[in-house]
């Protein structure tokens, strides 16, 4: 039985899902708590070259705001499920680097998460946060897709 649920969003439907099956899973289990984070990706470097520093503090703001959002969405879930939830934003341009040091900072013995679900070419050039989670993690990931 797990004791702390790691659960990253990115506030996409299927993140949401994500979320739901942890809170419902805790709530089924008394002890256990989640722990609901998302990550802002800043600009790279050659994506500012462009624009001014006005432009990367509009974009900061922003993202950061939804974060906000997001993270406040799973924790008024956990208290209408009467689940103990604690909310981390971090700020990276590695997301799954971040979600597995927040696990790692609290205790998480597992990660529920979603997949993007790309296929073909699109994910072989892009990559998967969520495959990129599953091989580094030292804990269980639950993948929803």
């Amino acid at each position: 039985m797990y004791k702390t649920i790691l659960v990253p969003t990115d506030g996409t439907p299927l993140s949401e899902k994500a979320v739901a099956a942890a809170i419902q899973y805790a709530g089924m289990h008394p002890d256990t708590k989640v722990i609901g984070m998302t990550v802002v990706e800043p600009f790279a470097l050659y994506q500012l070259a462009p624009f001014n520093n006005t432009y990367e503090s509009d974009y900061l703001i922003q993202e950061r705001k939804r974060a906000e959002q997001r993270v406040g969405e799973i924790a008024e879930l956990a208290k209408a499920a009467g689940v103990p939830c604690e909310t981390v934003i971090a700020e990276s341009t590695r997301p799954h680097e971040e979600i597995v040091r927040v696990a790692q900072e609290h205790d998480c013995d597992c990660i529920f998460m979603a997949s993007n679900g790309r296929r073909g070419l699109h994910k072989l050039f892009i990559g998967s946060e969520t495959n990129k989670v599953l091989s580094s993690a030292s804990i269980p990931v639950l993948v929803y897709r």
